[in-house]
């Protein structure tokens, strides 16, 4: 599913991908494959973070959402390693439920949208 926008939940064991538009979303899930860890991330933390940028291909605007440093680490690895993706932000959650992070995400870009002279237009 190729949309405008998505939100990713994440930490650092698995991430959540949601792309929406204003009637459907499509949720995919990432897990990270290492169970070793080091100073509290798996090592094979690059290997996650490609696969989840690899999720988010043919998406324009992603949110980032999650528990923790896992989000800000990933927004920075895009930075360098994948710069056609563009994040938007990233905001602390907690564990909400896919369909929780899906209206979240949508009240922001539609705040956000507005605040950019965009019209949604999904």
């Amino acid at each position: 599913m190729t949309t405008f926008h998505a939100v990713v939940w994440m930490d650092y064991q698995e991430a959540h991908v949601l792309m929406f538009d204003r009637e459907h979303a499509e949720a995919q899930r990432v897990k990270s494959r290492s169970h070793h860890k080091h100073q509290g991330k798996p090592l094979d933390t690059p290997i996650f973070y490609a696969a989840i940028a690899k999720a988010l291909v043919g998406t324009h605007e992603v949110l980032l959402t999650g528990p923790g440093l896992a989000r800000n680490e990933f927004r920075d690895w895009c930075k360098q390693h994948h710069t056609g993706l563009h994040v938007v932000d990233s905001v602390a959650s907690d564990h909400p439920t896919d369909s929780q992070v899906v209206a979240m995400a949508r009240q922001y870009f539609k705040k956000f949208d507005g605040m950019a002279g965009n019209a949604v237009t999904q």
